[in-house]
């Protein structure tokens, strides 16, 4: 499978492995200057490259786990999801949950890119769902504490 990308800003850094076991992509921040984000603040950062997916997959954009746990920084809508026909550039939705203000850099890695095969479904309305051992048992259901009473 090949994944096409097209630098669209000067300086564009290209995704790329950090190891040849590494299942995502660094993709890195393309910036003018450096942003601060305060925190609880959220910024969309531009990458400066769109990608060509191949058909049949979907690009997720994940968070980095070095910047959430060691400084708070993390994507804004949990995992970002790239459609095999967007040809848009990838920006980056981030939050700051940190307690102390941090700065993103031009070419700082912040955030990456998994391809994977995306299967799409027909959809077909039923007037009931086929019965399973869990039925409609949600949260803690399969073994779980639940959660501490608040009120006591």
């Amino acid at each position: 499978m090949t994944l096409r990308v097209e630098k669209r800003r000067p300086g564009a850094a290209l995704p790329r492995r950090a190891t040849t076991g590494s299942a995502g992509f660094d993709l890195c921040a393309r910036l003018d200057a450096p942003l601060t984000l305060e925190p609880g603040q959220r910024a969309l950062v531009p990458t400066g490259i769109a990608i060509g997916l191949p058909a049949g997959t979907v690009g997720l954009v994940c968070a980095r786990s070095g910047l959430a746990v060691r400084h708070g920084l993390t994507l804004s809508n949990g995992v970002g999801v790239i459609d095999s026909d967007y040809t848009g550039e990838v920006m980056v939705g981030l939050v700051h949950l940190g307690a102390e203000p941090y700065t993103v850099a031009d070419g700082e890695r912040i955030a990456q890119l998994l391809v994977i095969p995306a299967l799409t479904a027909e959809i077909e309305e039923t007037v009931a769902l086929t019965a399973t051992a869990r039925g409609a048992g949600g949260f803690g259901s399969t073994g779980f504490a639940p959660l501490p009473d608040k009120t006591e």
